[in-house]
């Protein structure tokens, strides 16, 4: 291990290898520190304004588009040109930040690579800093790895433009820390990757492109702005050599598209529509509304007015500003030895895409480099220019809030959804604290977002009074008790030896501790961070 040269005020609390050491530098460390002294009091306030929030609708408030920015949405403003090197985003693959991830994403054939130190990751030291080590080289051009059976990894000749999701405002960093607090994970990601890389990235024709998540509204967007614009100037680049692509993944966030896109104006690349981790804001926002409840996970899709009013005036938004309009993800992957599940998993992905590219959207994610082919071509096909800003303004959508609230289907809950939502959350949480963030379960690429869908649903389904299964029984935390050893049991059985490389025990023990609670717990993520590292 390395001993490091701290800036006043930072502490690190782990250890640090001599590669970490690279990205870790005193320069480094105090631009974070930096970044976190100028906007941490703020993050506290705006977690706070979440929690005053959620106390409203609690009450009964529902949301609407706001009256106090009536002005903003009605204005005639753009955002920015954007950058030459991502005008073309029809495919965009996501993932996490190991080096092999890195490598095959790179040259996947998509023309975006998300790398992922949020839902996909998760967040041990380890990750988070090895993650940074792998970006700074792919960057670079010099990224490599060798498999264990001696199989070498490089980069190709032509690779997918590189963006970067740092965690969300409500997790910290527990390892660092600057004048006795902790960091925010989102800064601490941000800073480090910035630092490093952004010149770098401008030299070679590109910028320091990012994915923002999990924001609630357009405060939020100032504060990554202003993030943005403290961070090119502190190294003397240009306004607009960091861009943002906004992630529109919670149920507020969509009352205020219009607003998100103006505050970040100098610096955005439009907005994603984050599909799944929408749906789990959906249930937790409305979760104590005794007139919310949705049907089974597999029954809330795409085509469902709510989500299709959604994404539809994502598109008109972005497009009336000239900015992207991004789909969400397939998260379909290939199904090995039976030739007719993958043909289904490839025709639903194709299906997806082709709804998205119809819709106007001007891109769309997949979860795995096999399913880059399949997207492309339907976008190729649908979308034959580089996006469609200014061809599908979509004047024809006129979303009001009443259709962002028709949350439908509420049936049929069934049993198998109910077991189904316990085996995913036990299967994903036992990976993700053995260090894995991004799982595959039942031919799905799951995350952080599909895990707490499975669990909201059962938190929600239990103390909803139309929390009852289409045979007539209510779901009750009796229910869930008695399911949970069962599931468990399976799990074990389907995973064989591969079982003891997990920690599902522990999973189902915070499976139940956060689905028992009275009290919802905002992320899963956040009991589950404390037992790890």
């Amino acid at each position: 291990m390395t001993t490091l040269s701290l800036p006043p005020g930072v502490a690190i609390r782990a250890p640090v290898s001599p590669e970490h050491a690279g990205i870790l530098t005193p320069d480094a460390l105090a631009f974070h520190a930096m970044l976190e002294r100028a906007f941490d009091a703020r993050r506290q306030e705006l977690l706070a304004a979440r929690g005053a929030r959620q106390r409203e609708l609690d009450a009964g408030v529902r949301p609407d588009f706001p009256a106090a920015t009536r002005a903003v949405r009605e204005g005639a403003w753009k955002c920015a040109p954007y950058p030459a090197d991502i005008a073309d985003r029809r495919v965009e693959i996501t993932g996490p930040v190991d080096r092999k991830m890195v490598i095959n994403a790179l040259n996947s054939g998509a023309n975006v690579f998300m790398a992922d130190f949020e839902d996909a990751n998760t967040p041990t030291w380890a990750n988070n800093v090895d993650g940074q080590v792998n970006l700074v080289d792919a960057v670079r051009r010099r990224i490599a790895w060798t498999s264990p059976e001696g199989k070498a990894y490089k980069l190709d000749a032509r690779t997918a433009t590189l963006f970067v999701r740092p965690r969300g405002l409500h997790l910290d960093e527990k390892h660092v820390s600057v004048d006795g607090r902790p960091a925010g994970g989102s800064l601490f990601d941000f800073a480090l990757f910035f630092f490093h890389n952004a010149k770098e990235l401008r030299a070679r024709g590109s910028g320091a492109y990012f994915y923002l998540p999990k924001l609630e509204g357009h405060l939020e967007a100032r504060w990554w702005n202003d993030v943005l614009t403290l961070a090119e100037d502190a190294l003397a680049l240009p306004r607009g050599a960091a861009r943002a692509t906004v992630l529109i993944e919670t149920i507020l966030a969509a009352f205020e598209m219009d607003e998100i896109l103006f505050e970040l104006r100098e610096h955005s690349a439009g907005l994603n529509a984050g599909r799944w981790d929408y749906i789990f804001s959906c249930i937790k926002k409305f979760r104590v509304d005794r007139d919310f409840c949705l049907a089974d996970r597999a029954q809330v899709t795409m085509t469902t007015p709510f989500m299709k009013s959604y994404a539809e005036l994502l598109v008109k938004t972005c497009h009336r500003r000239g900015t992207f309009a991004m789909g969400g993800m397939a998260a379909q992957i290939p199904v090995r030895n039976d030739e007719r599940a993958n043909a289904e998993a490839f025709a639903k992905v194709k299906a997806d895409k082709e709804r998205e590219a119809r819709q106007g959207h001007d891109g769309t994610w997949v979860a795995h480099p096999a399913l880059v082919g399949v997207a492309k071509e339907a976008f190729d096909r649908l979308m034959p220019a580089p996006n469609q800003i200014d061809t599908a303004p979509r004047d024809d959508v006129h979303t009001s809030a009443g259709d962002l609230l028709r949350f439908m289907p509420e049936t049929p809950i069934t049993e198998a959804g109910v077991r189904l939502n316990i085996s995913v959350a036990i299967q994903y949480i036992g990976a993700w604290l053995a260090g894995q963030g991004a799982v595959p379960i039942n031919n799905l690429m799951e995350d952080a977002a599909t895990a707490e869908i499975s669990r909201s649903q059962l938190w929600q389904w239990i103390r909803s009074p139309k929390g009852v299964l289409d045979d007539g029984r209510k779901v009750t935390k009796a229910m869930f008790a008695a399911m949970v050893p069962d599931e468990l049991q399976k799990v074990r059985a389907l995973l064989g030896d591969d079982y003891a490389n997990g920690r599902y025990d522990d999973a189902a023990a915070i499976l139940v501790e956060i689905v028992d609670d009275d009290r919802f717990v905002e992320f899963l993520t956040l009991p589950a961070y404390a037992r790890i590292d």
